[in-house]
């Protein structure tokens, strides 16, 4: 693999952001510099660190790196949940379809790395 940009995983991770900013731009002014704000850098932080962790060199440093992306990750659908619970959002159904499909291929991703790390 040359680069990030052919890791399904990153691909899935960038829909996700862009599905994500989508939903945020319907919350209210009021959430503009806290839930917004909050959500938008953890959502932002799982293809960021998918990518750093490529570009670290060691599949070491990856893995740690996807275990970064896969935290955040979890951060947000929390935040998501929480603006469904506020009523900012209605529906979240086809949000955690996403999250769970980006967590399914993380998890396979660390774990077949993992196995590579004596």
């Amino acid at each position: 693999m040359k680069n990030y940009h052919e890791l399904e995983v990153w691909q899935a991770s960038m829909d996700l952001v862009e599905a994500v900013y989508k939903v945020l731009n319907t919350f209210p002014k009021a959430e503009t510099f806290g839930l917004c704000d909050q959500l938008r850098r953890a959502i932002i932080s799982v293809p960021s660190n998918i990518a750093e962790g490529f570009g670290r060199g060691s599949t070491k440093d990856f893995v740690h790196f996807l275990f970064t992306a896969r935290g955040s990750l979890y951060e947000a659908h929390t935040q998501i949940e929480v603006a469904q619970r506020l009523g900012y959002v209605k529906s979240i159904d086809q949000l955690t379809d996403q999250f769970n499909s980006v967590a399914r291929r993380l998890n396979s991703l660390i774990k077949s790395l993992s196995s590579r790390i004596k």
